[in-house]
Parts: C-alpha cells; structure tokens; sequence
C-alpha cells in the first residue's frame, strides 16, 4: 500500500488553493482597494476562501493515506476467494462534503469467482 502523493506536493497545492484566494480576499499591493463594506462581505470573502482550499486539503489529506493505492487486490469481500485483480481503469468520483465537493481516486477491484466489485482501499 502506498500513499498517492508526498507530503511536500500535497503542501504546495494546499498552499497554492489558499494562497490564490487569500490574493483575492486581501491583495499583497497596496494600491488595490480591499473589497467590501460590511462584516456580511467579509464573511461571504472567507466563505469563498473556504470553499476552494478546504476540499483541496481534504483531496491531498486522501491522497496522503496509506492504502490510497494498493499494489493487490486483496481478498474478495463478497465471497472471501483470494481470485481477486484490480482493474486497470481507476475511477475518480465526486463525494459531497460539508465543505463542498471533493474528488477523490478509486481503484476497483473484481473476483473470478463470483463476479463482484469492490474498492480494494476502502472508503
């Protein structure tokens, strides 16, 4: 099992999403007039910060685990056969979060046996 980025990466993109927002929220140039009047904008401002770099961190929090990726399908879930290989096509679906949407990756498994489907890293 192995983790499906670094540390180092994860942290850059991170730093990245919150980063670019951050810009937007509060400019490093002097000269560019902050936005908003009331503490309702400034609230909307970090709502908007949240919405773009929590999910990223959550992705890269993901992508950081252990069994991320595994090498072998392991067992059957279904019916305990050890016929078990991982398919080549790996799925990235969507999940809703309470900070909003997250990609995550998904390798998939199948058994010979009885025909089922898993994911061979859990949820």
């Amino acid at each position: 099992m192995a983790a499906r980025s670094t540390r180092q990466a994860a942290r850059a993109r991170i730093l990245g999403a919150f980063s670019a927002q951050l810009d937007r929220i509060i400019p490093e140039d002097e000269s560019v007039p902050l936005k908003g009047a009331t503490f309702a904008d400034f609230e909307d401002q970090v709502e908007t910060l949240a919405q773009a770099a929590l999910p990223v961190a959550l992705e890269e929090r993901a992508s950081l685990e252990s069994n991320a990726e595994v090498e072998t399908a392991g067992r059957c879930p279904h019916c305990g056969s050890e016929g078990v290989y991982l398919e080549k096509e790996v799925t990235q679906p969507e999940v809703r979060s309470r900070y909003g949407p997250v990609v995550l990756y998904k390798q998939n498994a199948r058994c010979r046996s009885c025909g089922g489907s898993f994911s061979p890293s859990g949820s």
